[in-house]
């Protein structure tokens, strides 16, 4: 059982994670403590995206000699495997660590494994220490490693009539300036965003954080045959674009580029499809006080055709950002697919 000098370290070990300049990408993040064998605390580190080296080694390094006979505790069970950097078993062990602390298992098959390595070393394992906060800080990721794509969220905005924009098709501002500022937030947290083609042709978004100070661009991504216009401002940016119109398949091309959590900004073909076939993991809605009447709904025809058909979401939090009420939902893993389909 773990001490509570271990639980207190697993705590300052998650914060360090948390807080660590770690881009959305391929990796999680991920926090390391070493204790000396009194209980004190004698490094730290944590991980600060692929290519960058991993929070044990970083801890190990900072710990030096005073790491023979530590015990490391680290949010996510160290590596097992040769990838950009060495396997952290290995650095584990070269520096005499005789005790690991971690608290969620790798769900990646591909770096699982090293509790087992370690155990066979010798080293004493305990494993499950603060396991429901860690696995939060990666949740996104810990989905898309298990499964082969993307965490995908769908963000809609949306007049109180569920339109997204006028007949003529114009739709700046449906949202105020507060939801507006806090989808950049949401874009700085994702690997990618993606949109439609018809999106890009009708809006011409740039699809950036544009808050000041921001030091990171998720990838743009765009779903769809026809060409990116060569003067769009999407163009300049060098959007990945998956010329299918298959989302799962496009789903699954961005994982393979390494893109584990996606922001979805597309129109209603988009999340009407991506609804239809259960690829939403969260739905993030942004209702304006506001009624347009005619015009562009934010989903389309589902082939619901009776009210028993219809299919509840889980609401998970409503808050409100300026003058907008932002509803964050999970939706049916199964889909929505009415008997008219």
């Amino acid at each position: 059982m773990a001490s509570t000098a271990e639980v207190q370290a697993m705590t300052d070990a998650l914060s360090l994670a948390q807080q660590a300049l770690c881009p959305p990408g391929p990796n999680p993040r991920v926090g390391c403590v070493i204790l000396a064998p009194d209980g004190s605390q004698v490094s730290s580190g944590a991980h600060e995206g692929a290519g960058t080296p991993h929070a044990e080694v970083v801890a190990l390094q900072a710990a030096g000699a005073a790491a023979r006979g530590a015990t490391a505790v680290v949010t996510l069970e160290p590596c097992s495997h040769t990838g950009r950097t060495g396997p952290c078993t290995e650095a584990l062990l070269d520096a005499g660590v005789s005790r690991v602390v971690f608290a969620v298992c790798d769900p990646n098959p591909q770096a699982a494994g090293g509790a087992e390595a370690l155990r066979a070393a010798g080293v004493d394992v305990e494993a499950g220490v603060l396991e429901a906060q860690a696995q939060q800080l990666n949740a996104g990721w810990g989905v898309a490693v298990s499964r082969g794509w993307p965490f995908v969220t769908l963000k809609i905005a949306a007049s109180l009539d569920g339109k997204i924009a006028a007949r003529d098709g114009t739709s700046r501002w449906i949202t105020g300036e507060e939801a507006r500022e806090e989808v950049h937030a949401l874009r700085a947290q994702s690997g990618a965003v993606l949109v439609g083609i018809g999106t890009v042709l009708a809006d011409d978004p740039v699809l950036t954080d544009r808050r000041p100070g921001a030091s990171y661009q998720p990838i743009p991504v765009v779903v769809g045959r026809r060409e990116v216009p060569a003067k769009s401002q999407l163009a300049a940016r060098e959007p990945l674009q998956l010329r299918t119109h298959d989302l799962r398949e496009a789903l699954r091309e961005l994982f393979a580029h390494g893109v584990t959590t996606v922001l979805v900004e597309g129109g209603p073909t988009i999340a009407t499809q991506l609804l239809r076939d259960g690829l939403v993991d969260q739905v993030i809605w942004y209702i304006a006080p506001t009624v347009i009447g005619g015009g562009l709904p934010a989903v389309g025809d589902l082939g619901i055709t009776t009210i028993a058909e219809v299919e509840r979401f889980d609401v998970t939090s409503v808050t409100r950002v300026g003058a907008d009420i932002r509803v964050d939902m999970a939706p049916p893993a199964k889909g929505i697919k009415g008997g008219g389909n």
